[in-house]
């Protein structure tokens, strides 16, 4: 049997270049290979506070954006969480599995909870949350960066305590699955922190998988190196801005070290390496750009893609939380 994955991304919009050399094509390049559930996790989105209006669009536009980049509905389940209701009733039934002390531990919490002068409930809840939409479709493997690894930790935790009090082998126990290539793509403006979509917005700091052509070269042009010429993967933290140049170009050329380095033996000096980097993302990003735009210009086929994806989610999604419900003692319709 094949292996079930599931993998989750929020509608906040600004997806970049980070988000799919280190997820997405990762995604289009293996679903054929396992049973893959891909959300859009609106309901995650609201932890933090939202216009109603660039919600709804940002939610819309970046299911276009998955399907411009090759998530292919025939291969695998893209849905919108929010239109399976089975997501919140089982974050509502695991909260009351969840002690409180495992939450208030986790790191993104702490993190985001002290720059927040009104912590919202869904914050702290957001990893119970998560471990309902893994769990929900018994996922044997959560494709995630370092930051979320924690959070699939906990999820394993969560399953593990229900699968005790209630009942054994309930829930399948899944594990954190880090990419190797292009799991991390650092800001363009400063190689020291991961490209972010909070700040993609700051011009210099990310490609937007939207940009036009002549803003990714700007943006690529601009990227922080150093006062060097050799151009070659480092790990020395002066060389951060050129050794990142050069995990983009290998992450979107399947190349290896060797063929990368040896790509650029000749190259003169760091614009060209610029330049080169530059081209490969265009070229990369264009058939996406020209998909996207189709798509939303086609609001029916999209409507459409959604329904059928949300339809299969629920056919698995809604018995596991009914016997979840009943395991638990409550009462079934009849």
């Amino acid at each position: 049997m094949k292996k079930v994955v599931f993998s989750g991304i929020q509608p906040t919009g600004n997806i970049h270049l980070g988000n799919y050399l280190g997820a997405v094509k990762n995604w289009v390049a293996q679903q054929a290979e396992k049973v893959n559930y891909f959300c859009i996790v609106d309901l995650h989105s609201l932890t933090i506070p939202q216009d109603p209006a660039d919600l709804h669009f940002q939610t819309r536009s970046l299911a276009a954006v998955l399907l411009a980049a090759g998530i292919n509905p025939d291969k695998c389940t893209l849905f919108i969480q929010s239109h399976v209701a089975a997501h919140a009733e089982a974050a509502w039934l695991l909260n009351c599995v969840t002690p409180l002390g495992w939450l208030q531990r986790m790191t993104q919490f702490k993190d985001k909870s002290v720059k927040q002068e009104s912590v919202l409930t869904g914050l702290l809840d957001y990893p119970v949350l998560m471990a309902g939409d893994i769990l929900l479709y018994d996922a044997h493997e959560v494709p995630v960066g370092e930051d979320q690894k924690q959070h699939v930790e906990l999820t394993r935790d969560i399953a593990q305590r229900f699968n005790s009090l209630y009942e054994q082998g309930f829930f399948t126990i899944p594990q954190p699955v880090i990419p190797e290539v292009g799991a991390r793509i650092m800001g363009l403006d400063d190689p020291t922190v991961k490209m972010s979509k909070s700040l993609a917005h700051i011009r210099g700091h990310a490609v937007r998988l939207l940009d036009d052509p002549d803003e990714i070269r700007r943006s690529i042009k601009r990227a922080v190196t150093d006062s060097g010429n050799e151009i070659r993967f480092s790990e020395e933290p002066e060389r951060a801005g050129v050794n990142n140049l050069l995990v983009i170009y290998k992450a979107i050329t399947g190349k290896s070290v060797a063929e990368v380095e040896a790509d650029f033996a000749n190259a003169r000096g760091y614009g060209d390496l610029k330049t080169r980097v530059a081209e490969v993302v265009v070229e990369s990003i264009a058939p996406i750009r020209q998909r996207y735009e189709q798509l939303l210009k086609e609001p029916a086929e999209l409507d459409r893609l959604l329904a059928r994806g949300a339809e299969q989610a629920r056919t698995v999604a809604t018995p596991k939380v009914d016997q979840m419900k009943e395991i638990m003692g409550l009462v079934l319709p009849a």
